[in-house]
Protein backbone atom coordinates (compact mmCIF):
# COMPACT_ATOMS: atom_id res chain seq x y z
CA UNK A 1 0.00 0.00 0.00
CA UNK A 2 1.26 3.32 -1.04
CA UNK A 3 0.42 5.83 1.77
CA UNK A 4 0.81 10.10 0.67
CA UNK A 5 2.10 12.09 2.96
CA UNK A 6 1.72 16.15 2.90
CA UNK A 7 4.54 17.46 4.50
CA UNK A 8 3.12 21.46 4.82
CA UNK A 9 3.39 22.57 8.23
CA UNK A 10 4.61 19.25 10.28
CA UNK A 11 7.61 18.97 11.70
CA UNK A 12 10.99 16.70 10.56
CA UNK A 13 10.90 14.97 13.89
CA UNK A 14 7.40 13.53 13.95
CA UNK A 15 6.94 13.27 10.11
CA UNK A 16 10.63 11.47 10.44
CA UNK A 17 9.14 8.58 12.99
CA UNK A 18 5.37 8.29 11.21
CA UNK A 19 7.38 7.78 8.05
CA UNK A 20 9.65 5.54 9.90
CA UNK A 21 6.80 3.55 11.39
CA UNK A 22 5.31 2.97 8.43
CA UNK A 23 8.02 1.90 5.99
CA UNK A 24 8.94 -0.84 8.78
CA UNK A 25 5.28 -2.62 8.21
CA UNK A 26 4.03 -1.70 11.42
CA UNK A 27 0.93 -0.49 10.52
CA UNK A 28 0.42 -3.29 8.19
CA UNK A 29 -1.64 -6.12 9.77
CA UNK A 30 0.55 -8.71 8.27
CA UNK A 31 3.42 -6.94 10.32
CA UNK A 32 6.75 -9.17 10.54
CA UNK A 33 10.14 -8.18 12.01
CA UNK A 34 12.24 -10.02 9.98
CA UNK A 35 10.57 -8.85 6.28
CA UNK A 36 10.88 -5.63 5.14
CA UNK A 37 7.05 -4.74 4.76
CA UNK A 38 5.21 -3.85 1.63
CA UNK A 39 4.74 -0.30 2.50
CA UNK A 40 5.86 2.71 0.45
CA UNK A 41 5.19 6.41 1.22
CA UNK A 42 5.13 9.21 -0.97
CA UNK A 43 5.96 12.77 0.72
CA UNK A 44 4.34 15.80 -0.84
CA UNK A 45 5.19 19.77 -0.30
CA UNK A 46 9.04 19.09 1.49
CA UNK A 47 9.70 22.80 0.97
CA UNK A 48 7.39 23.74 3.64
CA UNK A 49 8.37 21.35 6.33
CA UNK A 50 8.80 22.87 9.73
CA UNK A 51 12.41 22.93 11.64
CA UNK A 52 11.89 24.10 15.22
CA UNK A 53 14.23 25.66 17.62
CA UNK A 54 17.71 26.40 16.58
CA UNK A 55 18.41 23.37 15.14
CA UNK A 56 18.83 25.13 11.69
CA UNK A 57 21.91 26.49 12.47
CA UNK A 58 22.99 24.29 15.44
CA UNK A 59 22.42 20.86 14.11
CA UNK A 60 25.42 19.49 13.08
CA UNK A 61 25.80 16.15 10.60
CA UNK A 62 28.84 14.49 10.70
CA UNK A 63 30.28 11.45 8.39
CA UNK A 64 33.64 9.76 7.88
CA UNK A 65 35.59 9.44 5.27
CA UNK A 66 37.81 6.24 6.68
CA UNK A 67 41.09 8.58 6.67
CA UNK A 68 42.23 8.94 9.86
CA UNK A 69 42.04 12.69 11.43
CA UNK A 70 39.03 12.93 8.42
CA UNK A 71 35.34 13.63 10.27
CA UNK A 72 33.75 15.65 8.22
CA UNK A 73 30.59 18.11 9.32
CA UNK A 74 27.97 20.14 8.03
CA UNK A 75 25.48 21.97 9.79
CA UNK A 76 21.97 21.75 9.03
CA UNK A 77 21.67 25.24 7.14
CA UNK A 78 24.65 24.02 4.88
CA UNK A 79 22.75 20.32 4.10
CA UNK A 80 19.29 22.20 3.38
CA UNK A 81 21.73 24.96 0.53
CA UNK A 82 23.25 22.37 -1.29
CA UNK A 83 20.52 19.33 -1.12
CA UNK A 84 17.29 20.36 -0.02
CA UNK A 85 15.00 19.84 2.75
CA UNK A 86 14.41 15.94 0.72
CA UNK A 87 17.79 15.21 1.90
CA UNK A 88 17.35 16.06 5.62
CA UNK A 89 14.41 14.17 5.72
CA UNK A 90 15.84 10.96 4.30
CA UNK A 91 18.84 11.42 6.84
CA UNK A 92 15.86 11.89 9.81
CA UNK A 93 14.17 8.84 8.10
CA UNK A 94 17.08 6.94 7.57
CA UNK A 95 18.60 7.03 11.15
CA UNK A 96 15.14 6.11 12.83
CA UNK A 97 15.33 2.89 11.09
CA UNK A 98 16.85 -0.54 12.74
CA UNK A 99 20.35 -0.40 11.66
CA UNK A 100 20.08 -3.83 10.03
CA UNK A 101 20.08 -4.98 6.51
CA UNK A 102 17.04 -3.99 6.02
CA UNK A 103 17.44 -0.44 6.09
CA UNK A 104 18.55 0.09 2.45
CA UNK A 105 15.50 -2.22 1.53
CA UNK A 106 12.59 -0.03 3.20
CA UNK A 107 14.69 3.43 2.43
CA UNK A 108 13.95 3.06 -1.37
CA UNK A 109 10.56 2.80 -0.25
CA UNK A 110 10.63 6.61 0.28
CA UNK A 111 9.95 8.86 -2.53
CA UNK A 112 10.13 12.46 -1.98
CA UNK A 113 8.37 15.17 -4.37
Amino acid sequence: MQYTIDAADKSLGRLASEIAVILQGKKNPKYEPRLEGEDGVIVKNIDKIKVTGKKFKQKIYYRHTTQIGHLKQRTMKQVWQKNGAAEILRLAVMRMLPKNRLRAKRIKKLIIE
